[in-house]
């Protein structure tokens, strides 16, 4: 059968996919494109496969809250380039993929992947290794998490595409809980609160201060002392409520809140490849390969 450059046309539309490809895909299915098409996405799904191992580091944040304002959803995704990340196409997959977790609150990644993705008939993996296939980078749906708000009200700072906080704060105004979520961006707290801080980490931060006190030789008591007052600086250190605002060093976040008649429940600050490690790319030794090979 004759492929026309109408048929290639209507391939290429329909799949996102390269002139040659279509062609090709189109010959194979002797003109049928819907076969063209079945066929085109079994290959995507095996170039996929192969494709999931590299490691994706650049990506996106978005956040989603509720028209009612009582739940919102943090979600970031990676795939391997800024270049990719920063197009339309992967910001609108990524967004989708947040109202999905909002509107259905799944417990976990698996439970969210296999959703059926937002304005669309496909599953969320589906959606993704046809993503995958199509750009040809690896993507991942890295992390997610879900907030419900309990009478307080839902902020949110997005810098640029790589960094978002949500923050969850009773009383106060869009002002306050705008400059606390920017305050969260720049100086990444671990928590709310010495309430929050989660027992292993205080217990381990204590082991490695008593060590460096004990290197001065000075007497146990003494020690004890200066252990109190090292933990209290780091309690401030990684605390929201402990920390200095950076508009106003001069006053805590604690100091600021109770001044506004605020408080602030919960907060999530995700930014984009932290704890990844980066493939550091030779290019010189890659291109030299290439020639030898």
């Amino acid at each position: 059968m004759q492929i026309t450059a109408s048929m290639v046309k209507e391939l290429r539309e329909r799949t996102g996919s390269g002139m040659m490809e279509c062609k090709k895909a189109l010959q194979e299915a002797e003109g049928n494109i819907d076969t063209a098409i079945e066929n085109m996405r079994k290959s995507g799904m095996a170039k996929a496969d192969k494709k999931s191992g590299r490691v994706a580091a650049e990506g996106r944040v978005v956040i989603e809250i509720s028209e009612d304002g009582k739940s919102a959803a943090v979600v970031e995704v990676n795939c391997e380039t800024d270049f990719v990340s920063g197009g339309d196409d992967f910001l609108s997959f990524v967004t989708a993929i947040a109202k999905t977790a909002l509107k259905n609150q799944p417990a976990d990644i698996a439970a969210l992947s296999e959703m059926t993705l937002d304005g669309s008939d496909v599953t969320i993996e589906q959606a993704r290794k046809e993503k995958i296939a199509k750009i040809g980078e690896n993507m991942q749906l890295r992390r997610f998490e879900l907030l419900t708000s309990d009478g307080g009200q839902f902020g949110s700072y997005l810098h640029g595409a790589r960094m978002g906080v949500l923050v969850d704060m009773t009383g106060g105004d869009e002002a306050l809980i705008k400059d606390i979520a920017m305050h969260i961006a720049a100086s990444n707290p671990l928590c709310v609160s010495e309430a929050d801080v989660p027992t292993e980490v205080l217990e381990k931060e204590k082991d490695i201060l008593r060590a460096q006190a004990l290197e001065s030789g000075k007497p146990a008591d003494i020690v004890e002392k200066m252990l109190t007052g090292r933990i209290r600086k780091y309690l401030a250190e990684i605390t929201l409520l402990g920390q200095s605002f950076v508009k106003d060093p001069d006053k805590t976040i604690e100091t600021l809140l109770s001044d506004a008649g605020a408080t602030v429940n919960a907060f999530v600050r995700y930014e984009v490849g932290e704890g990844i490690e980066k493939k550091q790319e030779d290019f010189a030794a890659e291109v030299m390969a290439q020639v030898n090979g």
